[in-house]
């Protein structure tokens, strides 16, 4: 089971938006939100809350790929995250993951004894490649009792 396919499965949300996981690797998590009806503002584009789940989910997808070794021992969390909304998204969108720390240097941290916090970055782009929104989430991989 990839990464994506265990955030689908796991996370009722992911379903509900009928996210699309097309690359989810410790290097790299790359989700689609279809264009859907039901999920649209009042000018007809993906709700700002849709695209916060969907760049989210990408992050959980490749803390997920980088991480998925360490969850025996510790639980990752998201801390906090910040968005920001650029342009005009419709259509189909696609969130884009890169972590921005070097996994052995925190799971090297969490071999410590620490609870490591490290950010993902994320980029909300239109099928025409043009970027409606930049995300970032801090998370943390929580040792177990």
């Amino acid at each position: 089971m990839t990464a994506g396919e265990l955030v689908a499965a796991t996370v009722p949300m992911v379903r509900t938006l009928n996210l699309e996981f097309l690359e989810s690797t410790a290097e790299r998590a790359v989700v689609r939100l279809p264009d859907q009806a039901d999920f649209h503002n009042h000018v007809g584009g993906p709700h700002a809350g849709a695209m916060f789940t969907l760049a989210e989910s990408a992050s959980g997808a490749i803390v997920i790929a980088a991480f998925g070794d360490q969850l025996t021992r510790a639980v990752p969390l998201a801390v906090k995250a910040e968005i920001g909304y650029t342009k005009l998204a419709m259509g189909d969108v696609t969130a884009t993951a890169t972590l921005g720390r070097p996994v052995a240097d925190v799971v090297a941290e969490l071999d410590e004894g620490k609870r490591p916090e490290f950010p993902v970055t994320i980029r909300i782009q239109r099928a025409d490649g043009a970027v409606t929104g930049e995300m970032t989430v801090v998370w943390t991989l929580r040792p177990n009792a």
